[in-house]
């Protein structure tokens, strides 16, 4: 599956962002999807994931102010970023794996096979 990332820019601290990311080439419903984050200096980490059920998982940094979602009618994923930080300032990446259990999330970067190519979200104080 071919990943397309989206929808980063700059914003002040406490704005909104909503990042997509698009998939082609294969069957988006047998994804489980996942949204990292990768700073200056700062190894990759993962922001949220939404497994093939839709059930999902969010980093403690993520919790009550990122969503994220799907729409296998679209072949996007979603991350809604609500509450910015400067602290959220990174490149954004969407990841892929071809899921064995439809509700499980995978949270291991190293378990994603597919990446798009990364958006940059920048936050001002």
């Amino acid at each position: 599956v071919q990943l397309q990332a989206s929808g980063g820019g700059l914003v002040q601290a406490g704005g909104s962002l909503r990042l997509s990311c698009a998939a082609s080439g294969r069957t988006f419903s047998d994804y489980a999807m996942g949204w990292f984050r990768q700073a200056p200096g700062k190894e990759r980490e993962l922001v949220a994931a939404i497994s093939g059920g839709g059930t999902t998982y969010y980093a403690d940094s993520a919790k009550g102010r990122f969503t994220i979602s799907r729409d296998n009618a679209k072949n996007t994923v979603y991350l809604q970023m609500n509450s910015l930080k400067p602290e959220d300032t990174a490149v954004y990446y969407c990841a892929a794996k071809l899921y064995t259990y439809r509700y499980y999330i995978y949270t291991e970067t190293s378990k994603y096979g597919n990446w798009g190519q990364g958006t940059l979200v920048t936050v001002s104080s």
